[in-house]
């Protein structure tokens, strides 16, 4: 798959679970606002019904004291002549109060009975009149009543204390009742607190210090009082938090498996695009290798073809440089097969070594001694300080051999054309516990960018692709699996043009 295709795929992926994600955070916080919505009006028409009911009660208080009165001053009615009352047809009588209650009689009878009975002088015309007066003084009797009972409210009420007022058991039932009505089954805590703020009484557990401005709901008590002596009711809610967000709960593992998803998704292109470099770069390992082998079995071929000329079997000098030929030429292609057979290591969890115990300073100063030839022939110096008092380290000879060399063979492949190679290697102890060995160069450098790079397998630095210069993109890889599988650390410092210093860290053998 092309790069470019992948880059697409992966926008397009990308969008699709941003935008998921994006509608998913604005339904919930959509939702959360409703909640809050719905919660807060529920709990005002809760608190508004409790206020009413208080008043209402009030209301049956001051009734309740006129009921005697009224009681015992009632008028006992008369009843009609049953000779009168006995017949189907009648006369009905209608009347408007002044206050705008209206009312009717009727007089059952037949026309000639009535019309003697409302302004005859008979006895009953007399009940009928002494009826129709009893009545309108009882309706004129009932009608004080009530408003002595209005008057009472109005002057009497804001006088009682409010503990009987509203009393403290039967505000919290008609708040648990109203808030249950409208399905807010949640715990509260509230208080009545006069218009100075002072707390008349409140419920055990309210504390109203730490509660947010939107969680406290206010409502007046008897609003009908005079404005010095208002009562106000406050409720709050501890649980209200959990309320609103117990209602999009469901949506919290959508959100969870979506978050999933997308890491996953992540998690896929890196490993895909790690894939698609990994396969460049294999693919400029068989370039190489393709390459390298070539050129030392052409040389053989072409000497295996000479030595089948009858000429040059004849002449012992001919004889002898086709034999240095083919014996440099297979031990290159030796050396590479080697090489490709390192790959090997990589795919197994522990390289198999043979570890001993090793003085590193005597191994350093035997490879310096048989690497100075190679360096010299280019018209460069060596130079080994070995300051390390104590350097017996656990290690492989042969891995650690080929560690020190391949340091040192990348410090002369990736030397300056304009400067003669200048390398110096040391060893210096850090600690109890730990050798430090350096390899320090005045090559050509390595870019910031590619540093973190080098170690990777089958990478080989964009500056260092020069024409002369060959390889698999194994060797520092080689380096690190080996130093880290005896128990070091190595890391690299670099600039461009400055050269480049490796610094590995060993732990000593206490013996």
């Amino acid at each position: 798959m092309k790069k470019q295709t992948i880059w697409i795929l992966t926008i397009l992926m990308a969008v699709t679970f941003i935008g998921l994600l994006c509608i998913q955070i604005i339904y919930m916080k959509n939702m959360v606002e409703m909640r809050y919505e719905q919660f807060t009006q529920g709990v005002r028409q809760s608190l508004l019904n409790v206020a009413l009911r208080l008043e209402h009660d009030e209301t049956r208080y001051f009734l309740d004291q006129d009921v005697s009165r009224m009681t015992a001053a009632s008028i006992t009615t008369q009843n009609f002549n049953s000779d009168a009352l006995s017949r189907d047809e009648g006369l009905k009588f209608s009347f408007t109060t002044p206050s705008g209650l209206e009312g009717d009689v009727t007089l059952k009878g037949t026309p000639d009975e009535i019309t003697k009975l409302k302004g005859g002088s008979t006895s009953a015309g007399k009940d009928y009149r002494r009826y129709r007066q009893a009545y309108q003084d009882q309706y004129n009797y009932q009608k004080g009543v009530v408003d002595d009972v209005i008057l009472n409210i109005i002057s009497r009420a804001s006088e009682r204390p409010i503990s009987e007022r509203a009393d403290s058991a039967i505000v919290s039932r008609y708040l648990r009742q109203e808030l249950d009505t409208l399905g807010i089954r949640v715990p509260f805590e509230y208080a009545v607190v006069n218009y100075l703020g002072t707390v008349q009484y409140k419920s055990p557990g309210y504390m109203p210090s730490g509660v947010s401005p939107d969680n406290m709901f206010v409502q007046t008590l008897f609003a009908n009082d005079p404005g010095g002596k208002f009562n106000y009711l406050k409720v709050y809610f501890p649980t209200k938090k959990d309320y609103i967000f117990s209602s999009i709960s469901f949506m919290v593992p959508s959100f969870a498996f979506t978050l999933i998803l997308l890491i996953i998704f992540v998690f896929t292109i890196i490993v895909a695009f790690r894939q698609k470099k990994l396969t460049e770069m294999k693919n400029d390992f068989i370039n190489n290798m393709t390459h390298e082998f070539k050129t030392p079995i052409s040389s053989i071929s072409l000497a295996a073809q000479m030595l089948n000329d009858p000429a040059v079997r004849k002449s012992p000098t001919m004889l002898q440089q086709i034999s240095t030929v083919i014996n440099d030429e297979t031990k290159r292609l030796r050396f590479q097969v080697e090489k490709v057979l390192q790959m090997s290591m990589f795919e197994r969890q522990k390289a198999t070594m043979k570890i001993v115990d090793l003085d590193a300073n005597l191994a350093i100063f035997n490879i310096v001694n048989t690497f100075k030839l190679k360096v010299e022939k280019y018209g460069g110096k060596i130079t080994a300080r070995l300051d390390a008092m104590d350097a017996i380290v656990n290690v492989d000879e042969m891995h650690f051999t080929n560690v020190i060399f391949n340091l040192l063979d990348n410090a002369v492949k990736y030397r300056r054309e304009d400067t003669p190679l200048n390398l110096v290697v040391t060893s210096r102890d850090i600690s109890d516990d730990k050798l430090e060995i350096t390899i320090a160069d005045n090559g050509i450098g390595i870019r910031r960018d590619d540093l973190k790079k080098i170690f990777d397998k089958f990478y080989r630095v964009p500056t260092g692709n020069r024409h002369d210069v060959k390889g698999f993109g194994l060797g520092l890889a080689y380096v690190k699996k080996i130093i880290s599988e005896l128990g070091g650390e190595i890391a690299v410092e670099s600039e461009i043009n400055s050269g480049t210093k490796f610094i590995i860290i060993l732990p000593l053998t206490k013996n």
